[in-house]
This record gives structure tokens, C-alpha cells and sequence, in this order.
């Protein structure tokens, strides 16, 4: 820049007090309002679709909102207070889910780590055959793996049982036992869900710079302290995304439990309610009876569930990390 051209950029901060000229604001409050602009249609679809629903589904929770011709009746918090005071039903459900979720994410997440290690080894032969053999389940439809899994944890002639009887280890009765059903219901979940997880994973250890670890490895460093040490932390923030999915996935189990332990002659979530989720104590309540109020009450219990548990892992579980 000459002289005679930093004298003019003087003048015109001087002009200005020192603040950027007119036209760059402008020029930023056109691409906000484009930004703003092109946003537009997704905003109203996620208003109509999601924010509008929820606000109807607070104002039915606070009446006894019967489907047909009977009237609405507003009973305030006497649907909140019912579920959390009264209905063991419900207490059931809360419970098996939270202990769907814990059981099935923590070691999902294990196995696809273990995996994802396995396959970002950089001397792996057919490393895109076995990411797409891992990946297989997760674009099965889950109906149709529900099904199959079903039949292969039939206690009598089920694959499941029949492996283990090879061994000497008599099979437990899976869906048939109160104490056995959720774990087989997990089982299955696990062997579906390993494939998305280690797909999250595997991006965060590609990411990672390799130069790190070369340079760990010069200093001395062995396998496991550089996992420890590199590896784990840098890759804390795939890890807490792949915990944040499961968890809220776990939170919302329904279609495993409806599929695997449903049939013409029992409802879902059986047996002794052993099975039954939040989803689906929410499902039978609102369209057997076809009364809006309850239910909704107890899906806006289990929103609060689920924020606060997705809360409480962003501030236990992510952690500062830098190159």
C-alpha cells in the first residue's frame, strides 16, 4: 500500500470514528437477511411439524381430552400428578427403559470403539468389505430384524438356545421369561446398532493427526498409552456424540419391544410388563382408550427425561481437547 492510499484509509477512519464503513454493515445485514431468507423454509416446516405439536400435546396434558363426541374436562396437573404419584404401570415403564439404555449403549458403544480400532488399522486388507458387513444391520428395517431375532430367540427350537445347548448351557426362556425378555430385547439392539456407532467413530480416529501419534511413538510411547493418552482423548467428542444418539434412542424403544414381544394374542410389553417402554405405555394409552390428555402428559414427562439426561451428559461427559 503507497503512502498516498494509507493517508485516504486514515482519513476515512477518521471519518468514521474509527468503525468500518457503511457499506460493510449493509453488506452483512443482506447476507443475514439471505441467510435468514433460505432458512425460512426449514424453520416453517420445523414450526408446523414440531413446535406447533408440542404446544398442542402441553394444552391436551392438562385435560381429560377423550377422542369422539364426549367433552374435554381441564384438570390442571392431575395427569402429571397421577403418573408420578400413583401409576405403577408407568414407574415400570420409566424404569425398563432407562434400563434398556444403559444396558444397551454402554456396551454398543464398547464393541463399535473395539471395532472402529480394528478397521483404522492401515495395513487391513478389505477394509470396505467389512465396514459394509458391520454396516449391513443398520440399514435393515428394523421391523424385519425384530422378527427375525424373535424367532431366533424362541426358547424350544431357536438358533439362540440350540449354540448354547451345544456347550452345556441350558438357554434361558428369552421373551417368555419376565427376567430374561428386556436382556434379549437388548441382545438385539446391540447386534443392530454396532455398524452406526463404529461408522461415528471411525471418522473421529480418521480425524485424528497422525503425526501425534508417530510422535508419541518416537518418544517411547506403547499401544496403550497412546490410547490412553492420544488416542481416547482426542476422541472424546465422537464418543459423546455416539452416546448422546444411543441414549436418546434408548430413551424412545418401541418398535424392538412392539414387534418382539407383541402378537394376536397378548399385547406388547410382556411378559408381566417386564418389556413394556415409555413409548409404548404411551402408545397403548392414548389409542386403546382414545384419550389424549393422559398420555400426553406422560410423553412430555419423558421429553424432560430425555433433556435432562442429554444435559447431564454434555456437562459430565465432554471435555476440553485440542491438537
Amino acid at each position: 500500500m503507497t503512502l498516498t492510499q494509507q493517508a485516504r484509509t486514515a482519513r476515512a477512519a477518521g471519518a468514521t470514528g474509527g468503525r468500518p464503513p457503511r457499506g460493510g454493515t449493509g453488506m452483512r445485514r443482506r447476507q443475514t437477511l439471505w441467510a435468514y431468507a433460505f432458512l425460512s423454509p426449514a424453520l416453517v416446516l420445523f414450526a408446523v411439524t414440531v413446535i406447533y405439536p408440542m404446544i398442542r400435546a402441553f394444552q391436551y396434558s392438562l385435560y381429560r381430552w377423550p377422542l369422539g363426541s364426549a367433552p374435554k374436562v381441564f384438570v390442571g396437573l392431575q395427569n402429571y400428578r397421577q403418573l408420578i404419584t400413583d401409576d405403577q404401570t408407568f414407574h415400570r415403564s420409566v424404569w425398563n427403559t432407562l434400563y434398556f439404555t444403559v444396558v444397551s449403549v454402554v456396551p454398543t458403544v464398547a464393541l463399535a470403539l473395539a471395532v472402529a480400532l480394528l478397521l483404522n488399522r492401515p495395513r487391513l486388507r478389505a477394509r470396505g468389505v467389512f465396514r459394509t458387513i458391520y454396516f449391513v444391520p443398520v440399514v435393515t428395517s428394523l421391523v424385519a430384524v425384530g422378527y427375525v431375532w424373535k424367532a431366533l430367540l424362541e426358547p424350544t427350537f431357536g438358533i439362540v438356545n440350540t449354540v448354547l445347548g451345544w456347550f452345556g448351557i441350558p438357554g434361558p426362556g428369552w421373551l417368555g421369561d419376565p427376567g430374561w425378555a428386556l436382556n434379549g430385547i437388548v441382545l438385539m439392539s446391540i447386534w443392530r446398532d454396532v455398524g452406526f456407532y463404529m461408522v461415528i467413530l471411525l471418522a473421529g480416529l480418521q480425524a485424528i493427526p497422525r503425526e501425534i501419534l508417530e510422535a508419541a511413538t518416537m518418544d517411547g510411547a506403547g499401544p496403550w498409552q497412546r490410547f490412553r493418552r492420544i488416542t481416547l482423548p482426542l476422541l472424546n467428542p465422537s464418543i459423546l456424540l455416539a452416546t448422546v444418539i444411543g441414549v436418546i434412542a434408548g430413551l424412545q424403544l418401541f418398535t424392538q419391544v412392539y414387534v418382539m414381544t407383541g402378537s394376536a394374542q397378548q399385547p406388547a410389553g410382556g411378559p408381566l410388563n417386564s418389556t413394556r417402554s415409555a413409548v409404548l405405555f404411551i402408545v397403548q394409552n392414548a389409542f386403546g382408550p382414545l384419550e389424549m390428555g393422559y398420555p400426553s402428559a406422560a410423553a412430555f414427562l419423558l421429553f424432560i427425561l430425555i433433556m435432562l439426561v442429554t444435559l447431564l451428559q454434555f456437562r459430565f461427559v465432554q471435555r476440553k481437547f485440542e491438537y
